[in-house]
């Protein structure tokens, strides 16, 4: 097999979660180059710097390789969005680090963050899954924080966390394919006052249906 440029040299012994991460970070490479369909093992274990056989015997499909890949960017994403919202009890400053979160995600992953927001293999089962927890789990982590602070029913704050989330995602998106001819943390500033203009306005009275201030 004709060795690439970017192969890794092969015998290098690596402690076994040493060697799942370099076989992570291969195929990643190789997934977001090529999508999951045409990406082939071949490549990833050449990539790796490693035989087929040991990349099999770490995933032993092709399917469970990109699982285990998008899990740990789910895993990130949702991360990144609960550390947010835990770094200030200021609401105002938590719609900001909330959206930033996606803003950070989708820059600092360079074209891996396609592997949760457009997978070429979304209508899978798995992956369907896999992309619906991450904003699930995001917007689930916003509604609590939405129902404690503003006395909410647990629907309407879902439904804002939710809201929220798929502004963050969609705008996040759009920001980085626009080759980010808005510098990020303006972007993110801007997005974070359109969101506080609306969510501030939260809790609503019974009586009138009118914000309380």
């Amino acid at each position: 097999m004709t060795t690439t440029p970017e192969a890794k040299p092969r015998g290098t012994r690596l402690p076994r979660m040493a060697r799942r991460r370099q076989l992570l970070g291969a195929a990643q490479e190789v997934f977001v180059e090529n999508g999951y369909h045409a990406a082939a093992m071949d490549e990833i274990a050449e990539r790796a710097g490693v035989s087929k056989p040991v990349l099999y015997q770490h995933f032993p499909s092709k399917l469970e390789l990109y699982l285990a890949l998008l899990d740990m960017h789910v895993d990130d994403m949702v991360g990144r969005c609960r550390e947010a919202l835990a770094s200030t009890t200021d609401n105002k400053q938590r719609v900001q680090a909330a959206i930033g979160a996606f803003f950070d995600f989708v820059s600092s992953q360079g074209e891996a963050f396609r592997l949760v927001f457009e997978s070429d293999l979304r209508n899978a089962e798995p992956v369907r899954q896999r992309i619906e927890r991450s904003l699930r789990e995001s917007a689930e982590a916003i509604s609590l924080v939405i129902q404690e602070d503003t006395g909410c029913s647990s629907d309407d704050a879902h439904l804002l966390g939710v809201g929220l989330v798929g502004m963050a995602e969609v705008s996040a998106r759009y920001w980085l394919s626009s080759k980010g001819s808005i510098p990020k943390e303006a972007a993110t500033q801007l997005m974070a006052r359109l969101a506080w203009r609306g969510i501030s306005g939260f809790p609503m009275t019974a009586a009138e249906g009118n914000p309380v201030r």
